[in-house]
């Protein structure tokens, strides 16, 4: 066997022995989710970390160029925690992890998603704070965290989201003042009730957070 051809031997037991290298960031950051999550559905199974990425996985979409662009597990029966891998997958759109058992903090990561126009998580136990890294989504448009169990304030960073369009925080523990400002000024006073919320904020005359 000559220098060239033992290589390539090697190389390829090497690979067969190390299979995380053969799959993307992208498949990594899910295969870390997946991790995390308790899943006794089975809706996950199809998720296998050896593929070379995840397009062909139940719950996830990609685009022409085989980057994952939505994320799918809306009521899937799932619990456990969400980790900042799932900032790295920088294409996704749309993240779909509504009604299911989801617990502990939302990750500030997740502001690394310029590209996110959806972002549903209502319905789980969420807690903690809305962090405020989601201003840097510039692109979303559907921001729904509504049934969960949400405390602090709501950021003052979220009005410089022009683009959105639904905001929904109701049924969570969040205190202080509504904003009035950017895209804030059209949305309904449904979409804040049944915290600790003060009303709509009075410019200059108290503090965003009176009451926390």
């Amino acid at each position: 066997m000559d220098l060239l051809s033992l290589s390539c031997c090697l190389l390829a037991i090497f690979l067969s022995l190390s299979p995380a290298l053969s799959t993307n960031s992208e498949g990594n950051a899910l295969h870390a989710l997946r991790t995390g999550l308790s899943d006794p559905n089975n809706v996950l199974q199809s998720w296998d970390p050896t593929l070379v990425n995840p397009c062909t996985w139940f719950h996830i979409t990609c685009d022409s160029n085989n980057h994952v662009i939505r994320l799918d597990l809306g009521n899937s029966n799932v619990s456990g925690t969400l980790g900042p891998e799932l900032g790295q997958l920088k294409h996704l759109k749309y993240l779909e992890l509504y009604m299911n058992s989801l617990s502990g903090e939302i990750p500030k990561e997740l502001g690394n998603l310029k590209k996110l126009v959806s972002l549903d998580m209502y319905g789980n136990k969420l807690e903690g704070q809305i962090p405020k890294a989601f201003a840097k989504l510039k692109s979303l448009r559907f921001l729904r965290l509504n049934n969960n169990k949400l405390t602090g304030t709501i950021p003052r960073e979220l009005t410089a989201l022009s683009d959105l369009k639904v905001f929904d925080v109701s049924n969570n523990d969040l205190c202080g003042t509504i904003p009035v400002d950017g895209p804030f000024a059209n949305f309904q006073m449904e979409s804040f009730e049944n915290n600790r919320l003060n009303g709509p904020e009075l410019q200059g005359l108290v503090p965003y957070d009176f009451g926390c």
